[in-house]
């Protein structure tokens, strides 16, 4: 399950408001890279996969593909604003270490793999 917090919720809806194209969603998902072994991808789509897994999460429609699933669970997006400006956080239970920058992560299966630059 993933959750998104109220004000996480209420930024993508502005956004999705603001892209002004009926039928997008919000897809959520993993790639091998960044510092610690993999990346997030968060960003608006209109096309499913025959792989996605859809859900409903704080009234947003979100889609994952099934290989990021397993590193996604129990993941919680929140949205801070700071006096630099504001952004999505991301809290992962799965992630055994975490990259500075916050946009890389690695698993347990994964620990013994070298870190490379950021």
């Amino acid at each position: 399950m993933i959750t998104i917090s109220e004000s996480a919720s209420d930024k993508i809806k502005e956004m999705l408001e603001e892209e002004g194209t009926p039928g997008l969603f919000l897809r959520i998902g993993v790639k091998e890279g960044g510092c610690t072994g993999f990346s997030y991808g968060m960003g608006f789509d209109d096309e499913e996969n025959e792989n996605d897994k859809s859900m409903e999460v704080a009234d947003l429609k979100v889609v994952v593909d099934d290989e990021s699933l397993k590193y996604l669970y129990g993941l919680i997006i929140d949205w801070k604003e700071s006096a630099m400006g504001g952004g999505f956080t991301i809290e992962n239970p799965n992630a055994t270490a975490t990259c500075g920058c916050g946009s890389s992560f690695r698993t347990a299966a994964a620990a013994g793999k070298p870190d490379s630059d950021c």
